[in-house]
């Protein structure tokens, strides 16, 4: 893929430096409160070979975020398909993130989330991008509003993946943003 920049990012696909940090994002316990699960270093390693791997065959997927002026990984936000949820049309398109926390609220998510939506609806030409969180994910629910995101809450659900020893990450709510209604939100800001 060819990597995506912004005014502070560059969204690129994963390098075997930036595993440490994300083996650590996905074992830090604030990063995974909404998963039911912590990733130790080997199945870190396997995960982060299998989306590099995606995004070299797909050119999306969750890539890695690194702030441009230091170079650093700080976590990582995409487009990927939903193929791995059975319960979803398989050509549905999600949107996601997760960044270690000392990188939280400073709008690296955001700005990184709207760079994959111009390309997702620009360039791919996608008619639709998809979110979901833990009903309780206040963050990230935030982040989907404000990237004008709606909820849907006939298409809330409860998340097969999740085992009944965890049925406080059960419940998803559900976001969706139109092709169209992105433009309406662009012609707007102008």
């Amino acid at each position: 893929m060819k990597p995506l920049r912004t005014e502070r990012l560059i969204l690129r696909n994963w390098e075997d430096r930036d595993r440490g940090l994300f083996h650590r994002i996905n074992s830090d316990e604030r990063v995974m409160e909404f998963f039911p699960f912590r990733r130790d270093r080997a199945t870190a390693d396997a995960k982060m070979d299998a989306l590099r791997a995606a995004i070299d065959r797909d050119g999306i997927g969750f890539t890695a975020v690194e702030v441009a002026a230091t170079g650093e990984c700080i976590g990582f936000v995409g487009i990927t398909g939903t193929d791995h949820l059975d319960f979803l049309p398989a050509s549905m398109i999600e949107i996601g993130w997760r960044l270690a926390p000392e990188f939280w609220g400073k709008g690296y998510v955001t700005e990184a989330a709207e760079a994959w939506l111009t390309h997702g609806f620009e360039t791919l030409g996608l008619d639709e991008i998809v979110s979901f969180a833990v009903a309780n994910n206040d963050h990230s629910t935030a982040v989907m509003r404000r990237l004008g995101m709606s909820a849907d809450p006939s298409a809330d659900f409860d998340h097969p993946g999740i085992p009944d020893s965890h049925p406080a990450l059960k419940r998803h709510v559900f976001y969706r943003l139109s092709r169209q209604d992105w433009q309406a939100t662009k012609r707007a800001a102008r």
